[in-house]
C-alpha cells in the first residue's frame, strides 16, 4: 500500500513576475530554482521558489498572468499556505523583517496549535510562519546566498488551508483514497495528515458557506501532493478514476510527471513524482539563473523569450 509522503509543490496566480521575484528572493529569501514558462501556454512565467534545489515539498510555484485581476475571496478555494521556520525566535526575526520591507502581518499567534506569524504578500497571498521544532525533511538544503540567516530561513511547506462547503466530502476524499490521518476535528474545521506527526503533509479544511471564490491575483491555483515515482503515480491515477473523479491521465512536465483531479467542492489536486528534480537541465550553482524550456518547447525558444519581459531589476 502506497502513502503520500507530504506536499510536493503548490502553484499560485501573479500579475507581475519581476515584483514577485523580488519579494519571495529577496525579501522572503528562497532560491528562484528554475525560471520557465507555462507549459500549457508558453507566452507565461513559470517560476519556482525553494530550498537550494528546489526539493520536493519546498516549492512554491507562479503563473505570471499580467492581465489577472483582483481575487474575490470566498469558499471552495485553497485559502492559505503555511512555511516553516526553525524556532520560535525565527517568528520574532520575521516579524521585524516584515517591518523593515513593509509586509503586512500579525502578531505573532497560534495557529493549527503551532507558534505562527500570519502574512500576505503585495497581491494578498495568504500565508503563515509556523514552528516546526526542528523537524525538517530530510533532504531539505540551506541556500548559503539566501539573505536570509541559515538559523531562520524558510525550511519548506507546512499546513496548507482549503475552505469548502462540504468538509465531509472532502475528508472522505483525503482519507478514504489518500491514506490521510484525521488528527483533530470541530464544528468547522478538521486537520489531516499524511502520515502521522508530520506537518509537512498537513491540510486545514475549515468549513465556510457562501460565494466560490473568484480567482485572480494572489490566488492559490492548485495544490501538489508527492508520490516517489511513475509507478506509484499510475496506482494513484487508478484509485482516482476508482472514485469517479475525472483525472487528467499522467503528464510529462519534464521535471516530474503528474496528473491533476478536481474533488467534490471543485478543489485542483495534482499529484507530481519527486524526480527527476530541476537539476535535470541545469547546474546546482547557477539553477534559476536563466530561462529553461522543456525540450518539446527548445525550438521555440527565440518565439518565446520575444514575449517575455525581464524579470530582474536593473
Amino acid at each position: 500500500m502506497y502513502t503520500i509522503p507530504g506536499h510536493h509543490h503548490i502553484s499560485m496566480i501573479t500579475k507581475d513576475a519581476k515584483q514577485n521575484n523580488r519579494f519571495y528572493r529577496d525579501v522572503l529569501g528562497l532560491r528562484r530554482v528554475k525560471m520557465t514558462v507555462n507549459q500549457d501556454a508558453p507566452s507565461m512565467y513559470h517560476l519556482f521558489y525553494g530550498d537550494k534545489t528546489g526539493s520536493p515539498g519546498t516549492e512554491l510555484s507562479f503563473f505570471e498572468i499580467p492581465s489577472a485581476g483582483r481575487t474575490y475571496r470566498g469558499t471552495n478555494a485553497i485559502t492559505q499556505i503555511g512555511l516553516l521556520v526553525p524556532t520560535e525566535a525565527s517568528l520574532f526575526y520575521w516579524k521585524n523583517r516584515f517591518e523593515e520591507y513593509g509586509v503586512q502581518h500579525s502578531d505573532i499567534t497560534t495557529y493549527a496549535n503551532k507558534p505562527a506569524l500570519h502574512f500576505e504578500d503585495s497581491e494578498g497571498l495568504r500565508m503563515v510562519l509556523l514552528v516546526s521544532n526542528g523537524e525538517v525533511v530530510e533532504h531539505w538544503e540551506t541556500w548559503s546566498k539566501s539573505p536570509v540567516p541559515v538559523e531562520h530561513q524558510i525550511q519548506g511547506m507546512g499546513s496548507v488551508e482549503i475552505t469548502v462547503r462540504r468538509l465531509d466530502k472532502l475528508a472522505l476524499t483525503l482519507t478514504e483514497i489518500f491514506g490521510y490521518k484525521e488528527v483533530l476535528r470541530n464544528e468547522d474545521e478538521a486537520i489531516f495528515q499524511s502520515m502521522q506527526g508530520e506537518v509537512f503533509g498537513e491540510i486545514v479544511v475549515k468549513y465556510m458557506e457562501g460565494p466560490t471564490e473568484k480567482p485572480g491575483r494572489g490566488s492559490i491555483h492548485h495544490l501538489a501532493i508527492r508520490v516517489k515515482d511513475d509507478a506509484e503515480l499510475a496506482y494513484w491515477d487508478e484509485q482516482v478514476r476508482a472514485r469517479g473523479f475525472h483525472s487528467s491521465g499522467i503528464v510529462d512536465r519534464f521535471y516530474f510527471k503528474s496528473l491533476y483531479f478536481r474533488e467534490s467542492n471543485g478543489i485542483l489536486f495534482e499529484i507530481a513524482t519527486d524526480g527527476p528534480g530541476f537539476t535535470i537541465d541545469g547546474d546546482i550553482e547557477t539553477l534559476g539563473e536563466k530561462l529553461d524550456l522543456p525540450p518539446f518547447l527548445e525550438g521555440r525558444r527565440a518565439e518565446i523569450e520575444g514575449n517575455l519581459q525581464p524579470i530582474e531589476e536593473e
